[in-house]
């Protein structure tokens, strides 16, 4: 019997197949094709360490167990492998027949050492003396967990004439070291690749010995290593070690260049004990994420998209207390259309502001030199009682968070390291103010991280209020987090993991009643990830009692829509444009009266059941205006979309003969672009006379 899911890891992996469906385009300019390309590969390269990574462990630890379509862990990874393998084929097809030769005609060529002229060679040779050689640090491998994982290495077959001997040895490639190295040509701008740079000129690393065979590979380890939160003190100290344990982990997944030398590669193979279903070959270079590198050299604009600039909102005056703004209104921001300032404006005014006494912020992930945490740092050298809770085991980003910690304790922050058993993923900032001898509260909620840098990259949702029942949640919601209080029901906010589940389920079968009444009935959802098995199950009934739902789902999506009952009313899109998807906003028609919010959370089951998150309701005319019109342009976007298919592929879908093309990002920034301009008219033709003063 065939299942009513699809599987989470294969959906993935589907979703990277639209990132690189762009790379395919040849209507895009090119280095926006290379981006997306390497985008393809970075994701990979995660969803390797720590999906597969994880599949590994539950091979290991529990071999039975079944995920949400019956798969046990084994077949599941043999599925990936096989998806995979057609997916790097995809990969390299394009990159070495259609991007690499138009890039080249272009003037921005890759070359291999033996295309460059004598003189080429020596200039290069003298710079690997003189600049890269003193970078390398050759070591025989005798001990495994000393190649460092995701790290690009140069394997090297070295051989003593003396005693005829050979040994293996490795040499990492610096972080400070680019991939690229620029070889001055006059034709144009070639680059030749670090990686075979080192492998043609490492002999002067071996003395009196011969260097037989070099090759460059990576090796990819599982960092799906859990905190043990229980039996630990010193919570900082045990994600150190966390992240200490990563880099000598189990491998996973060895990397390979297509033309590496057999008896190089069997020896590499053997030495690391990698099975050979572990080995990937790739006909050409490999961390193709790299390339990223290439993308915005100076001098190639006309190889780019022009660009979106964030517009300033015209609803915050710069002249005018940014307090002052969020009494007047309640005020929703789309980024990145919308500039992210006055998000970071509202921490640095109240850093400064006399009258602020507390500031409270969840810190998730953050910018490498976040204006968040060097405001929060002068709001408590000011005086101010400062909290922020750090999340520590933010993946990926453990070593800064813990840099991050650091700085803020130093400046008088106090800092709470999470919640035990759960991620803290909530975006949440709390200001309270002394007003004329009385505590007022301000709250800024979001869809997305407090970093102005992804800020400028994903579509996310600010929402800025002084709404005492909001406010006073937020407050409840801090404490709970910060000092272990029993989380009450709030007034507004539905936090997880205590009741966003519920609410959810019961909001879909609102409207399944609804629906059932002969009713309008209603959903329409944007998120990241679709996984939660009950609330697909809610979905589906729903859909079978005839409610109308729209689902723009841009990652992960185990929910398989069809033609039969059940499933005819679902309509599941997903888009991938210049900008990273990321908004979470969830619409339920309840018959005209319509609930709009905004989360935190995905539905999937770690959001909803394993995390501290925040879904918001949003109850402002011109808020929820904007919102329910953003959804709605989803579901019209006939250029950058595609529709999820029933057995989990899905495809872009296409304009019809006639019909004007459309495209949602586009249309948002224009849209924003039209407000600004409307709310300049209307300032310049409005008069303001001088009062006098008391």
């Amino acid at each position: 019997m065939a299942s009513d899911f699809i599987n989470r890891e294969l959906s993935w992996l589907e979703f990277n197949q639209r990132v690189l469906s762009e790379a395919l385009r040849e209507d895009l300019p090119l280095l926006d094709r290379l981006k997306f390309l390497a985008i393809t590969d970075s994701n990979l390269d995660e969803f390797y360490q720590v999906r597969v990574g994880g599949l590994h462990f539950m091979k290991q630890e529990a071999p039975r167990s079944r995920d949400i379509v019956g798969m046990t862990p084994s077949q599941q990874l043999k599925a990936i492998r096989l998806r995979t393998k057609t997916f790097v084929e995809d990969q390299y097809q394009l990159l070495n027949h259609s991007l690499l030769p138009a890039l080249a005609q272009e003037g921005l060529s890759i070359q291999s050492l033996k295309s460059l002229a004598k003189h080429q060679l020596s200039d290069l040779k003298h710079h690997f003396e003189e600049n890269i050689a003193p970078l390398l640090t050759p070591f025989a491998l005798e001990n495994t967990d000393l190649i460092p994982s995701m790290t690009l290495c140069v394997a090297t077959l070295v051989q003593d004439p003396q005693e005829r001997s050979t040994r293996l040895v490795i040499i990492p490639l610096h972080s400070k070291l680019p991939r690229f190295l620029d070889v001055p040509d006059s034709s144009g701008r070639t680059f030749c690749l670090m990686g075979d740079v080192v492998g043609t000129f490492c002999k002067s690393l071996f003395p009196d010995e011969e260097v037989l065979a070099t090759t460059p590979f990576r090796l990819t380890r599982n960092t799906d290593i859990a905190v043990d939160e229980e039996d630990t003190n010193d919570f900082a100290d045990e994600m150190e070690q966390v992240i200490h344990a990563r880099k000598n982990a189990s491998s996973i997944r060895l990397q390979l260049e297509a033309g590496a030398p057999t008896r190089l590669a069997a020896a590499l193979r053997k030495s690391l004990g990698m099975k050979p279903e572990s080995i990937t070959r790739v006909p050409g270079p490999i961390a193709l994420a790299d390339f990223m590198q290439l993308v915005f050299l100076e001098g190639f604009d006309h190889l780019r998209a022009p660009g979106m600039p964030p517009v300033p909102s015209p609803r915050f005056d710069p002249h005018e207390s940014i307090f002052d703004t969020i009494t007047r209104e309640d005020l929703t921001l789309l980024h990145p259309y919308h500039s992210y300032e006055p998000v970071i404006r509202l921490v640095e005014e109240a850093a400064k502001d006399p009258q602020v006494l507390v500031i409270k912020q969840i810190l998730y992930r953050t910018a490498s030199d976040s204006r968040f945490v060097k405001a929060l740092c002068r709001a408590a050298e000011n005086g101010k009682q400062v909290t922020v809770l750090v999340e520590l085991k933010a993946r990926f980003d453990e070593e800064r968070n813990l840099g991050v910690t650091e700085e803020l304790q130093k400046a008088g922050v106090h800092i709470v390291y999470g919640v035990k058993g759960f991620k803290t993923h909530a975006k949440l900032t709390l200001i309270v103010r002394n007003e004329d001898g009385r505590l007022k509260r301000y709250a800024h909620l979001g869809t997305g991280n407090y970093n102005e840098s992804t800020a400028r990259l994903y579509t996310d949702v600010s929402y800025f209020t002084a709404r005492p029942e909001i406010t006073s949640d937020s407050s409840l919601i801090f404490n709970a987090v910060t000092g272990r209080t029993k989380l009450v029901r709030c007034q507004k906010l539905v936090p997880a993991p205590t009741q966003m589940k519920h609410q959810l389920l019961a909001l879909i079968e609102g409207e399944t009643l609804r629906a059932k009444n002969g009713e309008k009935a209603h959903i329409m959802a944007k998120t990241n990830s679709l996984q939660d098995r009950e609330v697909i199950e809610a979905l589906y009934r729903a859909a079978s009692a005839g409610v109308k739902i729209d689902l723009n789902v841009r990652g992960i999506c185990c929910l398989k829509p069809g033609r039969s009952r059940a499933k005819k009313n679902i309509r599941i899109v997903s888009i991938i444009d210049q900008f990273l998807e990321h908004q979470r906003i969830f619409y339920f028609g309840r018959a005209g009266d319509s609930q709009v919010f905004i989360s935190s959370a995905d539905w999937m089951t770690r959001n909803l059941e394993k995390r501290i998150e925040i879904m918001t309701p949003i109850e402002d005319r011109a808020s929820k205006k904007l919102l329910i019109g953003n959804l709605e342009a989803a579901f019209k976007d006939n250029t950058q979309a595609h529709v999820l298919l029933p057995d989990g592929t899905s495809e872009r879908i296409t304009r019809g003969k006639g019909e004007r093309a459309f495209r949602l990002q586009t249309y948002l920034y224009k849209q924003v672009q039209r407000e600004a301009k409307t709310r300049q008219r209307e300032k310049a033709s409005s008069f303001e006379p001088h009062l006098p003063q008391d």
